[in-house]
């Protein structure tokens, strides 16, 4: 499918930002505060590399980053004021019922002990301990488009307890210590609250917990969780006997239970593993307090790497039925908060916050999570204009205006197919970025 004309691009990218801009003016007290806050979405979305504050104070004429810092520091306005915004004006053109929400966490490396919940931890943005924030997040996936919808920043036992640390810091006296699975149910229970339509989680390793799986059993949404090969699995009455850990359990099973599928297209093609699911038990909706109807199945399904035979795990609750390749697409969803990192960071200065205080991080990361939205936004909008094409337009003329194009499954549901690959539509990054240095330019 050919990509929109750069023209018809441009605009709907212009007319993105502008209600982006709109939807959180409310916000702002004063009108020169949410001119900076303006400004500072257009440095973000700027084609600079580094989103320091004075590069942004330079991209708005500014003569100094003043403007820059106070929209992260004295100025008075809601960061979650700001996070709401940003869920509702993705869900607007991205929202979907059968969408997966995805749970997962970066770091944010950091020099020095100043700055709100920095220390010695895992990250996997560095792939090691190292000095560094941690930040969960949750992505809103559905086959329009992906965007991030909250976010927390983590605090480290050593940063809730010392009373000095969080003064410093400016930490609100309410927020106590949270695991990041707790963190991450709150953000469900959040988005489940405010009426995100969705109908799955999936999440790896460090979210696979009890707490995580009862909350979506009530509210009865299904879920393709990571666990270790050391969590315990047993089968109950009516399904074929199975019991031990997942490891062993995986070490136990004939050839004859694996299948070769696709999580989904990537850069290089298909991403295919061999799968392997097993039905646990089979639970009446009655067996839990509200949330769902009907037969649900708890499950267990294997993922081993084509390659080196590396193994993962998940715990799975869907629908009675739902076949293998459901749960296949849903893991593959998880892809695309990972696709989020990556362009935040690399495109929209997600890491560059200068920041050492708890609302100066969640007031950086919701701007650039706005910023991200308005891509998400911009680029559907774009390519369902594209579709409108008419049949008379040749093919040659098409290419002449068209922006790069890129084919993907990801505008398919997760419905019994394969989960979508890391581009979801014609209109891609490369074309984002041609847009928005015109759009600079512009501005």
């Amino acid at each position: 499918m050919a990509g929109a004309s750069f023209e018809v691009a441009l605009e709907l990218w212009a007319s993105s930002l502008r209600e982006a801009k709109a939807r959180m003016r409310p916000l702002f007290l004063q009108e020169r505060m949410a001119r900076s806050a303006g400004l500072f979405l257009d440095g973000l979305l700027g084609a600079e590399r580094r989103k320091t504050g004075w590069m942004r104070a330079e991209a708005a004429g500014d003569p100094g980053p003043w403007r820059q810092q106070a929209i992260l520091g004295r100025g008075r306005w809601e960061a979650d004021g700001l996070r709401d915004v940003v869920r509702e004006y993705a869900l607007e053109t991205l929202g979907d019922a059968d969408a997966v929400l995805v749970v997962d966490e970066t770091g944010f490396l950091k020099q020095g002990k100043s700055s709100c919940g920095v220390g010695r931890q895992y990250t996997g943005s560095a792939g090691k301990i190292t000095n560094c924030q941690i930040g969960v997040f949750l992505a809103y996936v559905s086959r329009h488009g992906h965007a991030l919808i909250d976010r927390a920043l983590y605090l480290p036992k050593a940063w809730t307890d010392d009373g000095i640390r969080r003064a410093a810091a400016h930490v609100p006296e309410e927020v106590e210590f949270a695991t990041k699975p707790r963190i991450a149910r709150e953000m469900i229970e959040r988005a489940i609250e405010a009426g995100v339509p969705f109908a799955w989680v999936a999440a790896d390793t460090v979210y696979g917990v009890g707490e995580i799986e009862m909350a979506l059993r009530r509210a009865g949404r299904g879920y393709v969780l990571g666990v270790t090969g050391a969590h315990d699995f047993n089968s109950w009455i009516g399904k074929p006997e199975v019991a031990g850990t997942a490891a062993e359990i995986a070490a136990e099973l004939p050839s004859s239970a694996w299948q070769r599928l696709s999580a989904g297209e990537g850069t290089k093609g298909p991403r295919l593993h061999d799968w392997a699911y097993l039905e646990l038990a089979d639970l009446e909706g009655d067996d839990h307090a509200g949330g769902y109807e009907g037969l649900w199945t708890r499950g267990l399904l294997i993922r081993r790497h084509v390659a080196d035979g590396e193994l993962a795990y998940f715990t799975t609750w869907c629908p009675a039925g739902t076949p293998i390749e459901t749960l296949i697409a849903v893991e593959g969803r998880r892809w695309a908060i990972e696709d989020a990192f990556e362009t935040a960071k690399n495109e929209l200065g997600l890491d560059h916050n200068e920041t050492r205080s708890w609302h100066g991080w969640h007031r950086h990361v919701s701007l650039v999570m706005l910023a991200f939205a308005v891509l998400a936004v911009a680029r559907h909008r774009a390519n369902a204009a594209a579709e409108q094409i008419p049949p008379r337009v040749s093919r040659a003329a098409r290419r002449s205006s068209a922006g790069p194009s890129r084919r993907s499954g990801a505008s398919r549901a997760v419905s019994g197919s394969a989960a979508s690959g890391p581009r979801s539509s014609s209109l891609g990054q490369s074309g984002d970025v041609r847009i928005r240095r015109a759009l600079n330019a512009l501005t």
